[in-house]
């Protein structure tokens, strides 16, 4: 089993957000590097970035921070947060990413998930972020109608 720490970034920090409630967020580190850090000394086989603005804005922003976490640790990382297009997907790759995690562009487009799926099915996941059943949006700002078993089927057939 692989344990994947999360590194969630908003502002450039290290945050927690309580059941992604953006007003409720608990500050933990002013360079997210500093936490990368830490899970790697503490064992960590990979590391689980999260671009909270990126997922607000619908692309990604906090690249810099990023930029310095993979300066920081050997690790494998992968991450997710606002890559919403084929070139955000590259550009996290160009970064030195190893894996990007699509969430909202899975519910929204489809045919880009399909895209990646086929150019990069070993470095992509999609995250199904619910509640009750539900699945949500946008960094947890829009909650959908769409049914979590659908939408994973969806993307087996899709090739995730």
């Amino acid at each position: 089993m692989i344990v994947y720490p999360a590194i969630d970034i908003r502002g450039g920090r290290c945050v927690r957000l309580v059941e992604g409630d953006f007003d409720r967020e608990t500050a933990f580190d002013a360079d997210p590097a500093d936490a990368a850090g830490r899970w790697h000394a503490a064992g960590a086989e990979w590391l689980h970035v999260v671009d909270l603005d990126g997922a607000v804005m619908g692309a990604p922003v906090n690249t810099e921070a990023i930029r310095r976490i993979r300066d920081t640790v050997p690790i494998p990382i992968q991450l997710g947060g606002g890559l919403r297009s084929e070139e955000h997907v590259v550009a996290a790759f160009d970064l030195g990413v190893d894996r990007v995690v699509l969430g909202t562009a899975a519910l929204r487009t489809p045919q880009l998930v399909a895209r990646i799926a086929a150019r990069w099915s070993d470095r992509l996941a999609v995250g199904l972020d619910a509640r009750d059943g539900r699945l949500a949006a946008n960094g947890w700002l829009d909650q959908t109608d769409a049914a979590v078993e659908d939408v994973a089927a969806r993307l087996r057939r899709a090739g995730v």
